[in-house]
């Protein structure tokens, strides 16, 4: 690997920077925690997709910037250190592209692809259901065969950008034991959806999805009839990554605010900063934020070049989610008090890192996966 960023990706992080820090941290503070109307949420993306939040991973002929996925993850860590609000949704269009891209057909391509990746229509997937997490292919939503068209129905829930949602890329049963992906359209063909109130992270749309009788054409199967798990899997490798570099921009924040604060704030006549005590929660909270994004980076270039990383994507999702709540919680302390107060960014750090360990496999989940990557023996019957 080269740890030396080239002279474009530096481009790129210094004027996204500029513009986060100029203009959507005001406007996100402005606006407070409460859900972000479509309308601005949707002008976010769409500026922030043009400093590469979507587009840079994406070809040309889509309106993609031609880039790498390891540079995507770098942009994505820079958004998601301002707002994970804003950065999701667009993460969410850049993944949902990229399955796109890969198993779509030229028709649904070209009708989806280029609003996508400009960040002109949302995107968003679904697989969890009220009774299935992690086993993709026990699944319930059922697509049934009418001549040319499935007629679906299920529920789906923790669907990320459901009320923004244009398109839904359903996981869904459609033969016994075979497990497929269906694009439904939300103006063509019509679904339902309720949004999910949490504890955090409630800017952006996580949702509960309905379908009833719900008619799309047979053209819109994505992939190969059957081959649903083998391609949810693979999305989970660019999805873990991405919930990894979630994980490290939290960490990297609750660290920044933890520095300037010890570096503001005294007790027994001299900074906090210089008490030893303070000085090691800083320490360990840097060396835990490097070996994060050296995992997740590692993770990356083996999905990007083919290689095969179910287990290094498992170990880069486990431990940078994980020391995100550590880090978000001892910023909170070196905060005292004040770090329990809405005026303070780490209050909303921390209630945000809980989260970061659950989606896309828990780490109880990957640690699962990661041992049954050594030993050869499946945990899961």
């Amino acid at each position: 690997m080269n740890f030396t960023l080239s002279e474009e990706q530096k481009m790129v992080l210094e004027s996204l920077r500029k513009f986060l820090d100029a203009e959507i941290e005001p406007a996100f503070r402005a606006h407070g925690e409460g859900f972000i109307p479509r309308e601005k949420m949707q002008r976010w993306t769409q500026q922030l997709s043009e400093y590469g939040l979507i587009k840079a991973p994406h070809a040309e002929e889509w309106g993609g910037f031609g880039m790498d996925w390891l540079t995507h993850l770098m942009v994505f860590e820079e958004v998601a250190y301002t707002s994970l609000d804003i950065a999701i949704p667009g993460f969410i269009n850049c993944v949902g592209a990229e399955l796109l891209s890969q198993l779509g057909s030229e028709e649904l391509k070209r009708k989806y692809l280029p609003d996508l990746i400009s960040g002109d229509k949302f995107i968003s997937m679904g697989i969890s259901e009220p009774d299935v997490g992690s086993d993709v292919a026990a699944v319930k939503t059922r697509a049934v065969r009418d001549g040319d068209h499935w007629v679906i129905n299920g529920e789906k829930t923790w669907i990320t950008n459901g009320e923004y949602s244009d398109v839904f890329v359903c996981t869904c049963k459609t033969g016994e034991g075979e497990v497929s992906h269906i694009l439904i359209d939300r103006e063509e063909h019509g679904y339902d959806v309720m949004g999910i109130k949490k504890l955090a992270l409630n800017g952006q749309s996580t949702a509960q999805v309905f379908l009833s009788d719900v008619r799309v054409p047979v053209s819109n199967t994505l992939g190969e009839l059957g081959a649903g798990l083998k391609n949810t899997l693979k999305l989970f490798e660019y999805a873990r990554c991405h919930m990894a570099m979630w994980g490290v921009g939290v960490a990297r924040r609750a660290m920044d605010e933890s520095i300037k604060y010890s570096q503001e704030r005294s007790q027994h006549s001299k900074p906090i900063a210089g008490h030893q005590l303070i000085a090691d929660k800083i320490a360990t909270m840097a060396t835990h934020i490097d070996a994060a994004r050296l995992l997740t980076h590692r993770a990356m270039e083996m999905v990007q070049s083919g290689a095969r990383a179910d287990k290094e994507c498992s170990m880069a999702k486990w431990y940078g989610t994980e020391i995100a709540v550590t880090a978000a919680r001892d910023a909170v302390e070196i905060h005292g008090g004040n770090g329990v107060t809405k005026e303070f960014v780490v209050e909303r750090l921390a209630r945000e890192s809980i989260i970061s360990p659950i989606p896309d496999g828990t780490t109880e989940i990957q640690k699962l996966l990661i041992a049954r990557c050594l030993t050869g023996i499946q945990a899961f019957r």
